[in-house]
């Protein structure tokens, strides 16, 4: 292992590493900022309101950053998206839900790793479908998770990248914590 990249922070480094933070409506999303902020890394904060934001960001117009964090409400393997209505719902490319055939479809995410805190969003094909939009990896729960368990689940891994271990490692003591965390998963391509 590595040594801490906080010492990296001490040394006069502004950040070790940045995220791109969609806040997909989940309430843990501006605490989990300011822990990540704590733990050295720079974060892009993006509220999501409709899916052309989630395009907007992730789709390939702009440099996507190394971790990609999807903090966000899920169901059967899909992201659930705000409701909306009228001539806003009517520009949408889509609304609803974000599920395999719309990430493939919309997304581009060259070699990021991304975390995704929704319930159920750790199913094999939204996984599978995030690492052909070309992420690195996909780490998220396979069930749907107590309380506050996916934002403990963000918390725990980001600590533990920044302790200088690898992704692999990190996201095996995170689902190792407890019960809770087992059901993360981590998909690598």
């Amino acid at each position: 292992m590595s040594s801490s990249r906080i010492e990296d922070i001490v040394g006069g480094k502004v950040a070790w590493t940045e995220v791109d933070l969609l806040d997909v409506g989940d309430s843990s999303a501006r605490p989990l900022r300011g822990a990540l902020e704590e733990l050295g890394v720079r974060v892009n904060y993006h509220p999501i309101g409709q899916p052309r934001h989630v395009i907007a960001v992730l789709g390939g117009d702009r440099r996507i950053a190394p971790y990609v964090i999807v903090a966000c409400h899920g169901d059967n393997g899909r992201i659930l998206l705000p409701a909306l209505g009228g001539p806003i719902a009517d520009e949408q490319p889509f609304t609803g839900r974000l599920g395999p055939k719309r990430v493939r479809k919309h997304l581009r995410l060259p070699d990021s790793a991304v975390i995704c805190t929704g319930c159920e969003t750790g199913k094999p094909a939204l996984a599978q479908a995030f690492l052909d939009a070309g992420a690195s990896s996909y780490f998220a729960p396979d069930d749907a998770p107590d309380g506050h368990t996916a934002l403990l689940a963000t918390l725990l891994l980001f600590y533990e990248l920044t302790a200088g271990r690898h992704l692999r490692d990190a996201a095996y003591r995170v689902r190792a914590y407890d019960d809770n965390l087992a059901t993360w998963r981590l998909w690598e391509r």
